[in-house]
């Protein structure tokens, strides 16, 4: 069973990190969706410098950029209140261009991982106006999904491939890309780690939207292992849906036995509170039950305020599920 967190501010010195692959840690996922692997370069330091002083050999994974849309740089964090009016694109809330043509009146748009919702109630100019349904704090470079739609970026964005040639000299052994909906994308990423040195790096498929979950049988030959990430395929589908798709790809996955992980909010109050909910404990416990060969913390780690702690819970959850699974 891999338990592995994700680095941050929260995580990023050298004694933390060293408590958390004492408690329990597979490895450390890094997000690249707001900085490049040289900008990030402090903290893989950090955790090479842990496992070594520990002997362990620790994974590290990079997460791409990939298709997933995103806004653009704000000045500064943006409080939104239900009823705000909010300007996209222009002057407004920088937007991806592919997302333009879309922004039509009563089009709903989730930011953020879904924290925040707003609704289009006109065209402006180059973008649109908006009202917010579901307010909160937004910061640049978050998610935005159109509700009901599927636009499509590029499988690597040049930030991605300029990442991959440099990955092996920072002792990548995963790569996990995001919203994967068809084979070629895989295909991609496959032929650019092998054009840049980076064979025997492995890949890891983020399964987000309804497609990929539709066509899991064709992309599960051509990754190492399959991550279900609940954060972006709940704001997908419906979220008393999400159980539903997640069962669905964990039995495919057994039945063509390729290793998953599931990930997104599994402690998420463990970012605030030093300790979980039995809710949390019972969703880790499950997804072992489901078979999960991986389990991943996000911002519990990476922002959280107790990163050691979050790590101890999620491995002590995961053995006691294994541990039950012997015994029957």
């Amino acid at each position: 069973m891999n338990i592995y967190g994700t680095l941050g501010p929260a995580c990023a010195q050298v004694h933390t990190l060293e408590q958390m692959l004492e408690a329990g840690l597979s490895g450390m996922r890094l997000n690249l969706s707001h900085c490049s692997i040289d900008e990030a370069a402090p903290m893989i330091e950090a955790f090479h410098k842990a496992r070594n002083n520990l002997g362990l050999g620790a994974e590290l994974l990079i997460d791409m950029q990939g298709p997933e849309l995103r806004i653009g740089a704000l000045a500064e964090p943006m409080k939104l209140s239900v009823g705000q009016s909010l300007l996209l694109g222009d002057d407004g809330v920088p937007v991806p261009n592919q997302v333009l043509p879309y922004l039509n009146p009563g089009q709903e748009i989730l930011l953020d991982d879904g924290k925040i919702m707003v609704r289009v109630i006109k065209k402006q100019g180059n973008g649109a106006l908006a009202e917010v349904l579901r307010g909160g704090t937004l910061t640049g470079k978050k998610s935005i999904c159109l509700c009901g739609l599927s636009i499509e970026g590029p499988s690597l964005t040049d930030m991605d491939v300029q990442n991959i040639k440099k990955a092996k000299s920072y002792g990548v052994t995963w790569l996990m890309q995001p919203f994967v909906r068809h084979r070629h994308e895989l295909d991609t990423v496959r032929r650019t780690l092998d054009e840049s040195g980076c064979g025997d790096v492995r890949i890891m498929a983020k399964i987000e939207s309804q497609e990929g979950v539709d066509n899991i049988r064709e992309l599960i030959p051509a990754c190492d292992e399959i991550c279900i990430a609940r954060g972006d395929l709940g704001n997908a589908i419906s979220l008393w849906k999400l159980p539903v798709a997640q069962k669905t790809i964990a039995r495919t996955c057994l039945e063509a036995g390729r290793d998953f992980t599931v990930v997104t909010q599994m402690l998420h109050t463990m970012e605030k509170s030093p300790v979980p909910t039995r809710a949390e404990m019972s969703d880790i416990f499950n997804a072992v039950l489901d078979g999960a060969s991986s389990l991943m913390l996000t911002g519990e780690t990476a922002v959280g305020l107790y990163p050691v702690e979050a790590v101890r819970y999620m491995s002590a959850a995961a053995w006691a599920a294994l541990e039950y699974m012997h015994n029957q």
